[in-house]
C-alpha cells in the first residue's frame, strides 16, 4: 500500500473515530469569566479548538493575504487507553497566501498526533507546535493597562512559501457572544468559548519564490486573530458556515457568521461589532444578522460554487463583501478532509465607499461539514 493512502486511511479512520461519540444530548457550555493567560491555551477537555490568523500587509512593492490556522481535535475512541501511542489528540495546521498582483493562492497543510516532541499544544497559553511550524504568544505592552496584550509569532515553512510573522495588540481582546460564550445553534449545547483579537499590527517577512520579501511598515498591515473551542458546535441539520472578521479602516472590527443549512437557508446567525476607541463589543443576535449572495463562482478544481461577492445586514449598516482574487478555494483532504473557501476580502458601505479589508470563509459546499 503506498505510504501516501495508508496516511489519508489512517487519517479518514481517525476522523470518523473522533466525531463517532458526538454528544446528541450533551450539556450547554457553562457561562464562566474566561481567564487569561490560561483560556490563550489548549483546552483538551473538549472536543475541538482552533487559533486562527488572518491578515493583510504589503510586500515588495504590493499587496497580500495570508492565513495560519492550528487545529485540535480530541479522539473520543482512545480517551480510556493506556498506550503512550495511543492517538488521543491530533493536531492540524492550514497556511495560505494570497498573491493578489500574480491573482493565485499558494496553500500547505500539517496534520499529527500529538506527542513524542511532534506536535504539541500547551495548555498555559498559546504554544502550538507541529514539526517546523509553530504559532507562540508572549506578553506584549498593550494600549492602556490591557493585561491580555499579545504578541504573536508564526513561523511557517512550506513547499511554496514560508511566512516569519509578528503580530501585536493595537487594542484589547474582544470577547465574543456573551463575555465569551457565543451559541451556535438553536440548542444551548450548540456554544463555544471564543475571542478575537482584531486589529493586530503585522511585521515580518514573507518567503515567495525563493524570495525573503520584508513587511512594508510603511503600508497598511492589519490582522485577526480568533482562538475558539468547544464539544458541540454545529447542530445536525447544518452543513457548514459563512463567516467575515473584518478589521475597518477607521480602527472599528466587525464579525459576522451564520450557520447554514443543505438547501442554503440560515440555520443560525451571530456577531459583533465594536468601535475604535471601545472596551465592549455590540453583539448582535440571531434575528441581527442576514447575508444575501451577490455573485457566485464554480471551482474547476471541486465543483463547488462559492458565493463571492455577499450583502450583509447587520445592526450597525449593510456591507458588501467582496473577494480580492475568486480562486482562494483550500483543499485540506491530507489534513482535515475538508475543502473549504476561504480568502482574502474587501468590505464596503452600501453606498460604495471602501470600509475595511479582511477575511471572508465559507465552508460545506463540497459537503457536509462535521466537528
Amino acid at each position: 500500500m503506498p505510504p501516501r493512502f495508508a496516511r489519508r486511511q489512517w487519517l479518514a479512520w481517525a476522523l470518523a473515530m473522533a466525531g463517532a461519540t458526538a454528544a446528541r444530548d450533551g450539556l450547554a457550555l457553562p457561562a464562566k469569566t474566561l481567564q487569561f493567560p490560561r483560556d490563550h491555551g489548549n483546552h483538551p477537555d473538549l472536543r475541538t479548538e482552533w487559533w486562527y490568523i488572518t491578515g493583510h500587509a504589503f510586500a515588495d512593492g504590493r499587496p497580500w493575504g495570508f492565513q495560519v490556522t492550528f487545529f485540535r481535535s480530541r479522539m473520543d475512541a482512545t480517551q480510556t487507553m493506556r498506550s503512550a501511542f495511543a492517538a488521543k489528540q491530533l493536531l492540524f495546521a492550514h497556511a495560505a497566501v494570497t498573491d493578489v498582483q500574480g491573482q493565485k493562492l499558494l496553500h500547505d497543510q500539517r496534520v499529527a498526533r500529538a506527542g513524542f516532541g511532534v506536535a504539541e499544544a500547551s495548555d498555559a497559553d498559546t504554544a502550538v507546535r507541529l514539526r517546523d511550524w509553530s504559532l507562540l504568544r508572549e506578553n506584549a505592552p498593550g494600549p492602556g493597562a490591557d493585561a491580555t496584550a499579545s504578541r504573536y509569532t508564526a513561523r511557517i515553512t512550506g513547499e511554496q512559501f514560508g511566512l516569519q510573522l509578528q503580530f501585536e495588540s493595537t487594542q484589547p481582546l474582544l470577547l465574543q457572544g456573551q463575555r465569551g460564550l457565543s451559541r451556535k445553534g438553536p440548542l444551548a449545547e450548540q456554544a463555544s468559548y471564543y475571542y478575537s483579537q482584531p486589529q493586530l499590527a503585522v511585521s515580518g517577512s514573507m518567503v515567495v519564490g525563493g524570495r525573503t520579501l520584508p513587511i512594508d511598515s510603511t503600508r497598511p498591515a492589519r490582522a485577526w486573530m480568533d482562538h475558539e473551542w468547544s464539544e458541540a458546535l454545529l447542530a445536525d441539520d447544518a452543513v457548514g458556515w459563512d463567516w467575515i472578521g473584518m478589521n475597518l479602516h477607521d480602527g472599528s472590527a466587525l464579525t459576522a457568521f451564520r450557520l447554514r443549512r443543505a438547501d442554503g437557508s440560515a440555520l443560525w446567525a451571530g456577531g459583533s461589532f465594536r468601535g475604535a476607541g471601545q472596551i465592549t463589543p455590540q453583539v448582535f443576535s440571531a434575528a441581527d444578522v442576514s447575508w444575501r449572495p451577490l455573485r457566485w463562482w464554480t471551482s474547476p478544481k471541486s465543483g463547488a460554487r462559492y458565493p463571492v461577492q455577499w450583502e450583509v445586514q447587520t445592526p450597525v449598516g449593510t456591507y458588501t463583501v467582496n473577494a480580492v482574487l475568486d480562486a482562494q478555494e483550500l483543499d485540506s483532504s491530507a489534513s482535515t478532509g475538508a475543502v473549504y473557501w476561504e480568502g482574502l476580502s474587501d468590505l464596503t458601505h452600501a453606498n460604495g465607499q471602501a470600509a475595511g479589508r479582511g477575511y471572508l470563509e465559507m465552508t460545506g459546499y463540497t459537503k457536509a461539514m462535521r466537528l
